[in-house]
């Protein structure tokens, strides 16, 4: 056997949802650039789901039900009361998605068209679940969602309490765009790998989400955030990346295992970041991170990836850091549930092998010779 540590260069399925290609991302044949330029989340996640864009009436009725099916079973918001205020994000994320099987009549119909249903209960409730957990740690209480909003403009809404500014919600559908789906990543392989067992939609996102929960994964943004944090300020940043680069540390949002010349979701996210910054009179992250690229690229030849400057425009748009992961999952679950229909429709059960390398001949000593 030869042996693929990471199972990087691995082909382990075939898919027809998105692709990287000579560094360029399409969800079902679409450029990125076009998508993040042109089209709302709900729109891509109906051609993820569907495989094609969606005319008016089918968008319309897509938002419909988005839309009704926003609100949290009682259960599910008694979790999220009971939850400690000081508990991880993502684990409550991952708890409650985990809880919601519990309410739906139909977890465990696995005909195709109640997994389609499914798919839009998931998507519909994560922001609100999220939104939740952030104001109940707070001491306030949740905030409805917003009949007829979209997701971007109810999850701020929800988190705030207040009608968010328009270059707000383009700039947080944009990135929900942009986070929507990627190949075979990891939660995604996750996602995969369960439901391959014939296990139900809710366990396939329980796992992607314990997945995404991975510094490695969906929490490099967060990381980023944290190390602009630390820096504190632009007249630091030479110092504070001089020094970790002299000694070979990690910088988080650099490089990518599948870009080699840039992920090309970082120049949009960059934008948005300028954009916002001036917006909000506050340049100093972004003008951070410009500084900090700068270096990495100029000495490395690292290039951001998507978690590089997502970091600046959550923070910018007043959103704790340490939900920038659960805003991953919110937008990457459409993606999910994507593959994990593809996934039912032609399944196998994924079971690779492993080289082993343990002892061999070994021989049974009774418990009285044992030293």
């Amino acid at each position: 056997m030869t042996v693929t540590k990471g199972l990087e260069g691995i082909v382990a399925a075939s898919s027809s949802i998105s692709s990287i290609i000579d560094g360029v991302l399409t969800y079902r044949g679409y450029n990125i650039d076009d998508l993040a330029e042109n089209a709302g989340f709900e729109e891509v996640a109906y051609l993820l789901w569907y495989g094609k864009l969606p005319n008016a009436r089918e968008l319309a009725d897509l938002k419909r039900q988005l839309s009704d099916n926003a609100p949290l079973p009682e259960m599910v918001m008694q979790i999220l009361r009971s939850t400690p205020r000081d508990a991880n994000a993502m684990a409550v994320l991952r708890t409650a998605v985990s809880a919601l099987a519990l309410t739906d009549p139909e977890a465990n119909d696995m005909s195709e068209a109640a997994n389609f249903r499914k798919a839009i209960r998931l998507q519909a409730k994560l922001p609100t679940i999220v939104a939740a957990f952030a104001r109940l740690r707070e001491g306030n209480e949740p905030v409805a969602p917003k009949d007829g909003a979209t997701i971007a403009h109810n999850f701020l809404y929800m988190l705030t309490g207040k009608e968010p500014e328009r270059i707000a919600v383009e700039a947080f559908d944009k990135a929900l765009v942009l986070h929507a789906d990627h190949e075979l990543n990891a939660s995604t392989f996750a996602a995969r790998v369960t439901v391959a067992t014939l296990s139900d939609i809710y366990s396939g996102v329980v796992s992607a989400i314990a997945a995404l929960k991975g510094p490695l994964h969906g929490g490099a943004n967060e990381a980023v955030m944290a190390m602009l944090e630390e820096i504190g300020s632009e007249q630091e940043v030479e110092a504070y990346i001089r020094k970790k680069m002299d000694n070979r540390e990690k910088i988080m949002g650099f490089g990518h295992r599948v870009y080699k010349n840039g992920d090309p979701r970082a120049k949009h996210l960059q934008k948005m970041s300028r954009e916002l910054g001036k917006i909000t009179g506050n340049m100093k992250w972004y003008n951070m991170s410009v500084h900090i690229e700068e270096l990495v690229t100029g000495t490395k030849g690292l290039k951001p990836n998507v978690d590089f400057y997502s970091a600046s425009v959550y923070t910018s748009l007043g959103i704790p850091k340490d939900l920038f992961t659960p805003i991953f999952a919110i937008s990457r679950v459409s993606g999910w549930t994507a593959h994990i229909l593809e996934q039912y429709a032609d399944n196998r059960l994924i079971r690779p092998r492993a080289e082993y390398v343990g002892p061999s001949h070994q021989k049974y000593i009774p418990l009285d010779r044992r030293a």
